[in-house]
């Protein structure tokens, strides 16, 4: 692992009975770019997130986010590293606001004392003044700040998955896993959702990237690791992958054998 590589995995393996999920992968994320890991479905891009957000160990491997080795680590502790993430399933409260959504992920990553928590002083004021702060700039980045008020019922429902994006963010993570975000959104959501992700890498964030999309994937990532089968079978920059036999058989491929 160098200084420019913030994530860093070897022989990461996950088996599910008989079933090898993955299978050895090896992963080595840059600093500061949008990295995609795309493969049919049933590849393993999922269970890869999991055991790198702490969501699913895995049964073997190596994973560090800074040189930091978290492999087994709770979620918990993953995220204080500075690792966030989001999920196919989109997890919000209906019954609080746009909002308050993602000031109850800031106030859930602010450190504070029980005692500060019960009083209300000078120090607990600051602590709310600081995750009103956090929580509508991460409704700006995701272009929400205009919905802060209304509930996440009344979103549209690719607007609800950029509120996923935004209470993520109130963590201030270094490293930001998403998970299929565009599914679901028409054309013009996903390009919303492609300027959202462009914002998150020019504030330096780095952006791990799972998604069916794979005209989005080509057009925002800076590099894109192919997964089939559990196996690690290709990754570069997308212009290499897209021409990549490999990486054809691996979609065409499969497909002729289930027509």
């Amino acid at each position: 692992m160098t200084d420019q590589t913030i994530i860093t995995a070897r022989g990461v393996t996950r088996r599910f009975g008989g079933l090898v999920a993955l299978d050895g992968v090896d992963l080595d994320v840059p600093r500061g770019i949008v990295q995609a890991i795309i493969g049919p479905n049933g590849s393993g891009k999922t269970t890869l997130l999991n055991a790198l957000s702490g969501a699913s160990h895995a049964d073997a491997g190596s994973i560090r986010i800074d040189g930091k080795e978290i492999f087994r680590l709770r979620p918990n502790r993953i995220a204080r590293l500075g690792l966030a993430r989001t999920f196919q399933n989109i997890r919000v409260f209906s019954n609080l606001t746009v909002l308050e959504n993602v000031k109850v992920a800031a106030a859930c990553n602010t450190p504070m004392s029980m005692l500060n928590i019960m009083l209300s002083n000078g120090t607990q004021r600051q602590r709310e003044a600081e995750i009103e702060s956090t929580s509508r700039e991460a409704l700006e980045i995701v272009s929400l700040a205009a919905r802060a008020d209304d509930r996440p019922t009344q979103l549209p429902y690719a607007q609800q998955r950029l509120l996923e994006i935004a209470r993520a963010l109130a963590s201030k993570p270094k490293v930001l896993l998403l998970d299929e975000p565009a599914a679901g959104m028409n054309m013009t959501e996903s390009m919303t959702l492609l300027d959202t992700i462009a914002k998150l890498k020019g504030k330096g964030i780095t952006v791990l990237l799972v998604e069916h999309n794979v005209r989005l994937v080509m057009g925002i990532s800076d590099r894109v690791a192919v997964l089939d089968f559990g196996k690690k079978i290709a990754e570069g920059a997308p212009s290499e992958v897209q021409r990549n036999p490999l990486v054809i058989e691996a979609y065409l491929g499969r497909r002729h054998r289930h027509a």
